[in-house]
């Protein structure tokens, strides 16, 4: 086998325990945060990820309809309904109607929701500087060339 081919096939291998190590990594960092965030609120709650991520679309976005949120976090219409009815029934959101369309139900934050939006964001500020930490290791050149693959990933997987 060729220096080439062997490059490949380690690229593949070590490409294979990134995602590994990144789902088990997620998998801590989720269960440490939502028990966080649970003492920030103190409150008895169950709230998954993806509820928390609506959660923090319509904190980016209030006022912003089930279509806007569905498209913003790349899911179906129906589930995003349904997770912001489950958002509605715990009083973390509110259901809000514009001035010029009352037909159209809107979706803002109660005040626990903001809550929970300012803890999701501050997370996202601390992983967004330990990411920044770690390219530190890296020379300008070298960066250039791992955004250029990263985005040449997100194609690829597209």
């Amino acid at each position: 086998m060729d220096t080439a081919s062997k490059n490949k096939t380690a690229i593949h291998e070590f490409f294979i325990q990134f995602l590994e190590q990144k789902e088990q990594y997620e998998t801590r960092i989720t269960a440490t945060y939502l028990e966080d965030i649970r003492k920030h609120i103190e409150s008895d709650f169950s709230l998954n990820m993806t509820e928390l991520h609506t959660i923090a679309c319509i904190g980016e976005q209030e006022p912003i309809n089930v279509t806007s949120i569905a498209e913003k976090i790349n899911l179906s219409k129906g589930n995003t309904s349904k997770i912001a009815n489950k958002l509605l029934k715990a009083g973390w959101v509110r259901k809000a109607q514009l001035n010029d369309n009352k037909k159209e139900v809107y979706f803002r934050l109660t005040p626990v929701g903001k809550k929970l939006f300012a803890a999701h964001d501050e997370l996202h500020t601390k992983e967004k500087q330990r990411m920044y930490e770690f390219l530190e290791r890296y020379n300008e050149r070298e960066l250039e060339f791992i955004k250029q693959l990263f985005e040449d990933m997100v194609d690829f997987y597209r």
